[in-house]
């Protein structure tokens, strides 16, 4: 479906709303010591600004890996995420996998804790990309 102007801004706006909500519950839910909902949120998080950037640009994925090979094609490999920031969110969708579909692994503190200032700086970057 091809959106227009207006309701790609609209989705885009939402998405990194909806971004930075849902970093809000990775934090809360970390203070409960839920880490396998906090992998779960912090993935999510950086997903919808990953995603409102790629419909920004009119590059919508249909999945998860789509969202992964599309910033990766138009973003990372032209140097305008890093590839630091490439690494991390393929990370945490491999955490986020792990934490949903694993019966073998559970996610810990350990596994979490040093993720939340790197979701931060992705979202952050991704809002620099839409707005500037």
């Amino acid at each position: 479906m091809k959106l227009n102007d207006e309701e790609r801004k609209t989705i885009v706006r939402l998405r990194l709303e909806k971004a930075r909500s849902t970093l809000r519950e990775a934090k809360g839910t970390m203070d409960l010591k839920y880490w396998h909902t906090a992998a779960n949120r912090l993935y999510y998080a950086c997903y919808y600004a990953a995603s409102a950037l790629l419909i920004h640009h009119e590059h919508p994925a249909q999945t998860h890996s789509g969202i992964i090979n599309l910033l990766g094609m138009h973003f990372i490999s032209t140097n305008v995420i890093s590839k630091e920031q490439g690494k991390f969110y393929a990370k945490l969708f491999e955490l986020r996998q792990t934490g949903d579909y694993s019966d073998w692994k559970s996610i810990e503190e350990e596994d979490v804790k040093n993720l939340v200032q790197p979701a931060e700086e992705f979202i952050c970057a991704i809002e620099k990309l839409i707005l500037s």
